[in-house]
C-alpha cells in the first residue's frame, strides 16, 4: 500500500484494462489484503479533483490479480474509462500493523541518517518494481535524490512512530548514485 497524493487515502491497487465485455476491470493488487476486493467492499478512484465511491459486486483472483466489478460498471466502454485509476481507501479504515511491522506508506516523510554520512534527506516514495523495493529519497538542500535498496544491510534500523531511518552505506553509495551533496 502506498499514500495517494490525498494525504489521508491509502492506494491498494489500480486497474490496468477492461477485461471482456461485461464491466469487469483487471486490478493490480497493491496490498496483501485479499479482503479489500471482496464483494460489499468501498473503495475510491479518482476521476478530478473529488473521489468517488466504488462498491465491489464481485471479484476473482487472475494470475496474481484480481478482476473486479463494480457495481454500476456494466459495459467495456465504461470499465475501459477506469484505466489507469488508483484505488484507494481511508487511511482510518487500514488496520494497525503489528507489533513491530509497519505499512510502506508509513515511510513516507520519514528522515533518513547514516551512521557516517548524517541527515541523507526525507523518504519521499517506496518504489516497488520487479527487483526489489526502494526507497525514494529526496537530499537535503535541493540536492536531487536518491534511490536506496529497501535492506536490512543498508537500512538496520526503522522506527515509524519517531519517523527516523538509520542508514549504514557502503563508501561511495551516494557518488555511485550520482547523488554527491
Amino acid at each position: 500500500m502506498t499514500r495517494s497524493d490525498d494525504s489521508e487515502m491509502i492506494v491498494v491497487g489500480s486497474v490496468l484494462r477492461a477485461h471482456g465485455l461485461r464491466g469487469e476491470v483487471l486490478v493490480l493488487p497493491d496490498s496483501e489484503n485479499p479482503a479489500r476486493f471482496v464483494r460489499g467492499s468501498k473503495l475510491f478512484v479518482r476521476d478530478g479533483v473529488q473521489p468517488r465511491r466504488l462498491e465491489v459486486a464481485s471479484s476473482r483472483s487472475h494470475r496474481g490479480r484480481e478482476l473486479v466489478q463494480f457495481v454500476g460498471v456494466s459495459d467495456r466502454d465504461a470499465a475501459e474509462a477506469l484505466r489507469g485509476a488508483l484505488l484507494e481507501v481511508p487511511e482510518e479504515s487500514v488496520p494497525a500493523a503489528e507489533e513491530g511491522t509497519f505499512y510502506y506508506f508509513q515511510l513516507v516523510g520519514c528522515r533518513v541518517v547514516d551512521q557516517d554520512l548524517g541527515d541523507l534527506g526525507e523518504v519521499t516514495e517506496v518504489v516497488e518494481d520487479g527487483g526489489g523495493v526502494l526507497l525514494a529519497v529526496a537530499r537535503p538542500g535541493g540536492g536531487g535524490s536518491v534511490l536506496i535498496p529497501f535492506v536490512n544491510q543498508l537500512l538496520p534500523e526503522i522506527d515509524v512512530e519517531e519517523r527516523l531511518i538509520r542508514s549504514d552505506l557502503p563508501k561511495g553509495f551516494l557518488e555511485a548514485c550520482g547523488s554527491t551533496s
